[in-house]
C-alpha cells in the first residue's frame, strides 16, 4: 500500500507526454491495493480529470452495477486505465501517448500484483495482450499474459460504455462479467522453469559438425 502511494504521488507530477499540458490532474487509479481482481479501462473522461478517480461518470456506475451482480464493491477490486491524463475532446488514445503513460500501467501491475486483470475495450486488450485482436474477436476468452513482471489471468472485456445504450452489448457484458469469480478461484499457472542441463563435452567430429 506504501509503495503504491508513493508511485501515485511521484506519477502525479508525470510530463512524458503532451497531455500534461491540458489535464486537471493525473487520474493515478483507486480500490484495494492488494486486490485478486484489476480493471484495466482506456483513458480519463470529463468527470474522471475534475474528480482525479477513474470511472465515475455514467460508465463507471455500469461497472459498479455489474461488479454488485457477481457480489463485488468497487472497494474489493482496483480501477485504472492506460492512460492517466484525459485526451482532449476524450478522443482516442495515440500510440506515443500509450508508449509514454504504460510504465505506470505496469509499474501499478507490479505493485498490486493481481490474480486477473480484466481489460476493459480495445486499446487496454491490445496493449496487455500484446496482440492486435480486437475486443471483439476476444471479449470472454480469458488467457495467461506476463504483465509487469507478473504472471495473471487476462480477461477482455467490452468497454461498460459501449453498452450504456445497447441491450444486446449490455447482455453480453453480464454474461462475461458472470465467469469472474470463477477466474478469480482458478490458479494462474507458472512458466515452468528449466533446469540447466550440463553437457559433456565431445569432439566435434563425434558429433558429426565436420
Amino acid at each position: 500500500m506504501e509503495a503504491l502511494a508513493a508511485y501515485a504521488d511521484q506519477a502525479s507530477t508525470c510530463t512524458r507526454c503532451r497531455l500534461a499540458q491540458g489535464r486537471t490532474q493525473v487520474v493515478f487509479g483507486v480500490g484495494n491495493p492488494d486486490a485478486d481482481l484489476m480493471f484495466v479501462g482506456e483513458a480519463p473522461g470529463f468527470h474522471e480529470d475534475k474528480q482525479g478517480v477513474p470511472f465515475v461518470g455514467q460508465a463507471g456506475k455500469l461497472l459498479d452495477k455489474l461488479l454488485a451482480g457477481i457480489g463485488l464493491e468497487r472497494s474489493e477490486v482496483y480501477i485504472a486505465n492506460v492512460l492517466k491524463c484525459r485526451p482532449p475532446g476524450n478522443r482516442d488514445p495515440q500510440p506515443d501517448e500509450i508508449e509514454s503513460c504504460e510504465p505506470h500501467l505496469f509499474r501499478q501491475i507490479e505493485l498490486i500484483q493481481p490474480r486477473v486483470v480484466a481489460t476493459l475495450g480495445n486499446f487496454a486488450t491490445k496493449l496487455l495482450s500484446g496482440k492486435p485482436l480486437g475486443i471483439t474477436r476476444v471479449h470472454g476468452v480469458d488467457q495467461d499474459a506476463a504483465v509487469g513482471g507478473n504472471r495473471v489471468l487476462l480477461y477482455p472485456l467490452y468497454h461498460p460504455a459501449a453498452a450504456l445504450y445497447t441491450p444486446a452489448m449490455l447482455k453480453v457484458l453480464e454474461d462475461d462479467f458472470r465467469r469472474i469469480p470463477e477466474l478469480m478461484g482458478r490458479s494462474v499457472v507458472p512458466e515452468p522453469q528449466l533446469e540447466p542441463v550440463l553437457l559433456t563435452p565431445q569432439p566435434a567430429v563425434q558429433l558429426g559438425l565436420f
